[in-house]
This record gives C-alpha cells, structure tokens and sequence, in this order.
C-alpha cells in the first residue's frame, strides 16, 4: 500500500425525511441560489420539500434551473452573474451530478474575478468557493460527496474534468425515495456510472492492497446483484437505497486509500465523445469500459482475469489467462446490455468520421491512464472496437 490521508469534510445525511436537515445546515437569513435541472423536482414533491425547508430559515431564495445532462460552461456562468448581482451567500443543489458538477462550478468561479474556464483548465487555482450543499435525486456520480466536477464549453466541444478539495459540498441530503420518479434509462445510466468508478478504481497498480480489491469487488458484486431488481422494481426503497449508498461510496475517496487512484482513461475517452456527440455520460461508459478491458489484457491479463473470477463469475479452470479475461469484458457487456445499456457507439448513430477529433480531445491534458498509460493509436483501437 501507499501512505495515504483520508479526509472528508462532506456530512452526509441518508434516509427518509432527512431533508429537514437543510434548516440545520443552512445559516438563517441566507441568499440562497437553488440550482436544478428539469422541472422533475417539481412534479414530484422534492422542490416544494426544500423550498419549505429555506423558507422556515427566513431565505431569501433565487433560482438557476435547466441544468443540462453535460452541464455547460455557459450555465455556470448565468449562475456566477446571479451570485455576484444577488449577493449569494449559499448555494443548493437539488438533482443529480450534473447539477452538483454545475454548482461546484458556480461556487468556485464566483469567489474569482476571471474567465470560470480559466480554473477548469487549471491556468489559475482555484483559492475558495461559496459553500454549498446537495440534495441528491439521481445515483450516479458520487458528486454528492467529493471534490471533482466536469463541466463542458459547447464552443470548443472540450468536456473538462477538474477538482479542488474547496469544492466539496458542505452537506448532502440523500433519500432514497426522491429517485423513485427517475425514468428507466437513468436508472441504468446510474448504475453503469456507480460501477464504473469502482472499476477506475480497481485497475491501479499499488502492492498489497487486499481490503481495497476487496472492498471494490463487493460492491461491484453487490451492484450486479442489486441493479436487475431494482430495474424489475423501480418503486423499491430497498433497492434504491442499497444503489444510492454503493453509487456515493464508488467515488467518495474511501476506494482509493492506499493505491495510485486507478486508471480513469475510459472517463477520459467518453468525456471526449460526449464533448462531441453530447450523449448519456452512463451509456458512453457503458460501451467503452469492455473495450478497454479487451484492450489492456492483450498486454497485460492479470488483474482483467482476477475480475473475471472473483466478480463476475468466470470459471478459469482449464483456460488460459486471455481467455478467462476476455470472458470477463464480455460478461461484464452482457449484464449491462442485460438492464439496458447500449452497446457500441452505433447505438448512438455513432461512426468514425469524428475519431481523430474525439482522440485529439481525450489528451486535452496529458497522461491518459495509469494502470495502462494510452497513446492516441490506442485511443483509437478502442474507439473502433466500440463500433
């Protein structure tokens, strides 16, 4: 293992009715900007909850809603120009991770006098941000309790994934109940998401780290034993609660104690094609993460086939180390083809006329990868594998 330090400031709040913790957290007399996605939150009850919640704090409220699905540098900046003409002192997120990404943003670039890009892109630090907390509607990313972010500039077609220990949210408020209303896809979408930074996670090369390899792998076992049911029964609070606490616990810090952080190229590749095409963030990974498996084992198999065995099942009696892992990518395609995922970028009426564009994207900034470190001719060779 690595030396490590493990600190995170995010109080979290999970189960039913924990919303009334909002009147705890949230200082009296604030000027709250209440950012949201979609009118969901209204129709189903969450709004007026949080809203009851800042009006017994006497809040002064304001409101950015229409949160895109990749959110956009140019919503963070409709948010910093109301927190400075408003004079914002808190902000609330109420969605999922693309609002929380979006708020983090709005944080951070309203306490700095430049271009909000410019601290995305790392060309200035980023030295405070407003504080803020989350109300979470969507398992998916575990913004709700760390301190990254990915905001896209629809001008340049560039998706940016960027973090500062500044940003992460004071508190999060995570009921269960409020994804009941979720649509199937972002369902599905949320588990591939939650699966996904647990196998980032997973592919590092640190020594001796068996409670973490064993750690991921339990919750990798447990997301595919819990994400048919919860498909079959979307009003389920014990599924929905079971994903909700595994999705924040996949990207919360705990799954990187101790090893290199894992690899992170597959995110990188799809945040280049959503860049481009603006697809589903958990459908893009969805396609590539099997291809990069299929990828990787060719030079290396070991931790492929290790998956293989002690989470997805595969028998390697009799089979050589390539074949077990190659059954493992494809095992582990299947199951999410099985809930509903897609399965190649032509699902997305996808082809190769942008590939050269999407691999030039993927190395916006340097060192695609750890656990396999991608050049741009292996970008490419998972890109038309995912065809």
């Amino acid at each position: 293992m690595n030396t490590f330090l493990q600190h995170n400031p995010t109080k979290l709040y999970f189960g039913k009715g924990q919303v009334e913790h909002i009147a705890t957290e949230i200082p009296e007399n604030s000027r709250v900007l209440l950012v949201y996605g979609g009118g969901s939150i209204k129709r189903n009850g969450v709004y007026d909850a949080v809203v009851g919640q800042l009006n017994s704090l006497n809040a002064t409220v304001f409101a950015l809603a229409g949160v895109e699905p990749n959110p956009r540098l140019t919503t963070v900046e409709k948010g910093v120009a109301i927190c400075r003409e408003e004079q914002i002192d808190y902000l609330l997120a109420v969605g999922g991770g693309s609002v929380i990404d979006c708020t983090k943003g709005i944080a951070a670039a309203a306490q700095y006098d430049g271009e909000a890009w410019d601290l995305f892109t790392q060309k200035a630090p980023i030295e405070s941000a407003l504080p803020f907390g989350t109300v979470l509607t969507l398992a998916a990313t575990g913004s709700e309790m760390n301190p990254v972010s990915v905001i896209t500039n629809w001008d340049t077609k560039d998706k940016i994934g960027w973090g500062s220990p500044h940003v992460y949210p004071a508190f999060s408020i995570l009921d269960p109940s409020y994804t009941f209303s979720l649509p199937e896809d972002q369902t599905v979408y949320g588990i591939v998401d939650s699966m996904s930074h647990a196998l980032e996670h997973y592919f590092h090369r640190t020594e001796n780290t068996p409670m973490i390899d064993g750690f991921i792998e339990s919750l990798l076992r447990t997301a595919i034993e819990t994400g048919p049911k919860l498909i079959e029964d979307q009003q389920s609070f014990e599924h929905r609660e079971t994903m909700m606490y595994l999705s924040t616990t996949a990207f919360n810090g705990t799954l990187s104690n101790g090893t290199d952080g894992g690899d992170w190229a597959t995110h990188r590749i799809e945040h280049a094609i959503s860049a481009v095409y603006d697809i589903p963030h958990g459908g893009g990974l969805a396609i590539l993460f099997p291809y990069w498996l299929e990828h990787v084992l060719e030079e290396d198999p070991t931790r492929v086939k290790q998956l293989a065995v002690r989470v997805l099942g595969i028998p390697p009696e009799g089979k050589g180390d390539k074949e077990v892992a190659r059954e493992g990518a494809k095992s582990l395609r299947n199951f999410w083809n099985s809930i509903g995922a897609p399965n190649r970028l032509s699902d997305y009426d996808i082809d190769d006329t942008h590939f050269d564009d999407i691999v030039e994207k993927t190395f916006i900034k340097p060192g695609v990868g750890t656990y396999k470190e991608l050049d741009h001719a292996s970008v490419l060779d998972i890109l038309h594998r995912s065809l």
